[in-house]
């Protein structure tokens, strides 16, 4: 049975926000990002999870015609409407998930040695 939205699309428009905005977070702790945001999304309420999938899917369709990473760049650099607030609504997740759980995280995702 699929779901909705599509963790697929969710998740890897949300590895390349988190790639972007943190080039030198580890694979392993990308990946525990992108999985987190992947279950709040899925856990939304239902007529916010139908909009969130609704966005996810146009800006899917997007990244597979010109590249999620480079789609992912451009909404991430130019706050579009709608598209803007996705992207807000990954990059507060992806966020808050890194600085509570890894609080020894430079501002570039980069792991820092303890003191």
């Amino acid at each position: 049975m699929t779901t909705f939205p599509p963790r697929g699309l969710i998740a890897d428009f949300s590895e390349q926000v988190v790639a972007h905005d943190l080039p030198e977070l580890p694979p392993d702790r990308r990946r525990a990002v992108v999985e987190f945001i992947t279950r709040r999304l899925a856990g939304l309420p239902s007529p916010m999870r139908l909009g969130v999938g609704a966005v996810a899917a146009i800006v899917g369709g997007v990244g597979r015609l010109a590249g999620t990473a480079r789609v992912a760049a451009v909404l991430g650099e130019h706050p579009f409407p709608v598209t803007g607030e996705y992207v807000r609504l990954v990059r507060s997740l992806a966020y808050a998930y890194i600085w509570e759980t890894w609080p020894d995280t430079a501002a570039t995702g980069r792991p820092l040695e303890p003191a």
